[in-house]
């Protein structure tokens, strides 16, 4: 679930929040209470329900950390784009919303974790000839530079002059815009909106993290989209999701790290994403 440098413009909070104190009153008494803001738009890593409250992967884990650092949490539901000037105001105290650690992202806040991985791919109408063209690969490596030549120039081959759909200050852009050079990028606050200017022939694919899009697929009215090409992961599309924090925030991030690791050393992680995503998505 899934990103560049986001612009440091303060987005405006989501009416959306659900809190709960956590199991541990005398700790919640002493200690700050955490405010995790996710996008609830990134199903099944995050989402809402039919009554606006946040659903989904990291919801649950958020939760199962909190419980862990026995600490008091709210869960806020924010825009994408105001995530890290929020979180750099002070708004809000971490962030769990399919972000991606990287290089860009690592210069100007912090992280804990990784607590999971996803691989990017894309998705075209069944009616497009891109719809099983031949893409060389099945999977690419993007941290083997050289064992990722051929296939990368396969895919600009059969990409090029296209017209690609993506979340606006994503992984994804950097990656189309680092490796397929002449496809034309069209970005959307969000990736669902992407995917309605594909089905209306806007857009020539879409390009995002797998399950985001298998979660599209498999909604109402999207049964003519497909994936296609490669699952590609690593480089450019950094290291895994963690949690986002203010670089001052050193003992929660020791907290959060602790969290995480036991969760996915009793396999609290792995159980979590069988049951959101159907496969294991814990940073091995």
């Amino acid at each position: 679930m899934k990103k560049i440098l986001m612009a440091l413009v303060l987005g405006a909070l989501a009416t959306g929040t659900a809190g709960v104190a956590m199991d541990h009153p005398a700790a919640a008494k002493d200690a700050k209470k955490i405010r995790i803001a996710s996008e609830g738009s990134f199903a099944p890593w995050n989402g809402m329900d039919s009554s606006g409250k946040l659903v989904g992967f990291e919801i649950d884990l958020a939760w199962d950390l909190c419980k862990r650092m026995e600490a008091e949490c709210e869960l806020i539901a924010q825009d994408w784009d105001g995530m890290i000037p929020s979180l750099q105001q002070g708004r809000i105290d971490a962030i769990m919303a399919g972000m991606t650690i990287t290089d860009d992202r690592k210069k100007v806040i912090d992280f804990a974790g990784p607590y999971g991985t996803e691989q990017s791919t894309f998705a075209v109408m069944k009616s497009s000839k891109l719809n099983g063209a031949d893409f060389g690969a099945e999977r690419i490596d993007l941290s083997d530079e050289a064992g990722s030549k051929a296939a990368l120039a396969k895919l600009a081959e059969l990409l090029k002059g296209k017209t690609v759909g993506v979340q606006t200050s994503t992984i994804q852009v950097d990656f189309l815009e680092k490796h397929l050079p002449d496809v034309t990028v069209r970005s959307y606050d969000k990736i669902d909106n992407a995917a309605i200017d594909l089905s209306s022939g806007r857009v020539d694919a879409i390009f995002g993290d797998r399950s985001p899009i298998e979660a599209i697929i498999r909604s109402t009215g999207n049964d003519n989209m497909t994936l296609v090409g490669p699952t590609m992961s690593r480089g450019v599309l950094g290291e895994g999701m963690g949690v986002g924090l203010r670089k001052s925030d050193a003992d929660l991030k020791a907290r959060f790290n602790k969290a995480i690791d036991e969760a996915a050393k009793d396999g609290t992680i792995a159980k979590l994403s069988q049951q959101h995503f159907g496969y294991d998505v814990s940073v091995r």
